[in-house]
Formats: C-alpha cells, sequence, structure tokens
C-alpha cells in the first residue's frame, strides 16, 4: 500500500517508529528456530532465497524504484571473508531485499525486530531469507548470538539497520547508538556501510533509489573497548551522513514536534 503521509511529526529520533504495518509480534522466546547448520536446511535456504525470492526482489526494485548500486566492487576483496553491513532504515519493502544484492555472491542474514518474522504466513519462510530476529529473554539471546556465530563461521555477511525504527524516505541519517558495533568487534570482521538515497524521475511519481557502499572500516584495536566502538560507530555514521545529501526528493517531510 502506497504511504500517503506528506507530512509525519516525531518527537524521538532514536525511538519513534513510522512503519504503516501493523502486526503482533510473536515471541522470540528459547522456543524460536534461528535455522540449522545442515545440508538440508542450506539446500531449502537456496532454492528458496536464490531461485525463489531473489528474482522476485530484483524485479521489484527495478520496476519500482530503478534501483542501481553504486561502489558495490569495493566487496570483491572480502567475499571469502565474513563482514557485517550497516543501512539506513527507510523503505517498509525494499531494506528487507537490498542487502541481498548489495552482498551478492555472498549470502546474507538480517537483524531485525520479530514484527518481520511475524507476518501471517510467510513468517516462518522468514528464516529461509535471512531474518535473525532480536530475541526477547536470556535464553532466546543465547540462541541468537550462537546463531550469528555460525553464519559468520560460514563466511556470510550480516546486515543491521542501526535506526531500528523505520522512517519511510527519511532523507537524513538519524543518530543511533554503537550497541551493535560490538558484533564486528567481537568477530574480528570487516564493516561496511550502504545508503539509500532516493532522487527525482522525470516521468515518474516514484523515486529512483540509489545504494552507495562504503567501507572497509576497522576497529582501532590501540583503544579500550567501549571508545573502540564509539569510534567504529562514527566513522560509519559520518560517512552515512554524506552520502545521505545525495537525495534530491523529499516525499515525506518529517518535522519535530513542539510542545
Amino acid at each position: 500500500m502506497a504511504d500517503k503521509r506528506k507530512v509525519i511529526y516525531y518527537t524521538d529520533e532514536l525511538n519513534d517508529e513510522f512503519s504503516t504495518m501493523q502486526i503482533t509480534p510473536i515471541p522470540i522466546d528459547e522456543h524460536y528456530d534461528y535455522g540449522a547448520d545442515t545440508v538440508w536446511w542450506w539446500t531449502k535456504r537456496f532454492f528458496f532465497y536464490r531461485l525463489f525470492a531473489m528474482p522476485l526482489a530484483w524485479c521489484y526494485l527495478k520496476l519500482k524504484y530503478r534501483h542501481k548500486i553504486i561502489n558495490r566492487g569495493i566487496l570483491k576483496a572480502y567475499q571469502k571473508d565474513a563482514f557485517f553491513i550497516y543501512g539506513n532504515h527507510t523503505n517498509i519493502l525494499c531494506d528487507p531485499l537490498v542487502p541481498t544484492f548489495v552482498s551478492f555472491p555472498k549470502g546474507v542474514f538480517v537483524v531485525v525486530h520479530p514484527n518481520n518474522v511475524s507476518i501471517p504466513h510467510i513468517g516462518q519462510k522468514m528464516r529461509l531469507l535471512g531474518a535473525l530476529p532480536l530475541p526477547d529473554n536470556f535464553a532466546a539471546a543465547k540462541n541468537f548470538m550462537r546463531t550469528m556465530a555460525m553464519r559468520i563461521e560460514a563466511g556470510c555477511a550480516v546486515c543491521i539497520y542501526p535506526e531500528a525504527h523505520i522512517w519511510p524516505f527519511y532523507t537524513k541519517i538519524r543518530p543511533f547508538a554503537d550497541t551493535s558495533f560490538k558484533y564486528p568487534i567481537q568477530y574480528k570482521t570487516p564493516v561496511f556501510c550502504f545508503t539509500n538515497v532516493y532522487q527525482k524521475r522525470a516521468f515518474s511519481k516514484n523515486p529512483r533509489m540509489l545504494t552507495y557502499v562504503d567501507g572497509p572500516f576497522f576497529a582501532d584495536d590501540s583503544l579500550p573497548p567501549k571508545e573502540r566502538r564509539k569510534a567504529l560507530r562514527d566513522a560509519v555514521y559520518a560517512k552515512m551522513c554524506e552520502r545521505s545529501l545525495l537525495n534530491t526528493v523529499e516525499l515525506i517531510h518529517y518535522e519535530r514536534k513542539t510542545v
């Protein structure tokens, strides 16, 4: 469904959520199955992810937004290595799709809100597409971290949207915490980022969507742990802010609500 909002008023850049999807999330507890590391599981993922979902996703991105990825060549030197990739969270339907094509041919797993695996009829299939929902309790957190380690060990990419909440078509980068940057430090992997920007098209009401890829960024091991995490976050944030200046169209205007 098209988002017909022209102006959105916000109060909290860190926590306000403006997704139009109303979903009751399932519990992500110790019983949630994040997916195995068996030949059968990877075979199912290959057929559903590569042969079914990817062609549909490619068609949607191209037909709807004339999507193009810029500077993806910087990832070639790291195709044999696991890495983390961070992106801005601005599109309800495209954000689950873009990481697949940014990291291609490497498979990608995306850290998501439980809403993403709670969609009726297709929620469970999201595991095969790479969804890693955030855990609700300590027991689930152990499974989450074990699964992430398993995917890193397999040489996959892991995508994180550090802004956490969707602001459709937002043309800036919202402040985000450095919490999620503990993962690449823990697993000693390189970091990349991508920034989705929207540009006006002459004969369409839909903007063109361009995805700029940047990196690699590495943690500075000479710094204390907390400062190391912050420095890595700041480097990614600065580059994403720089790329966000390439937006040329504002479909939805965001304005801070005054009390």
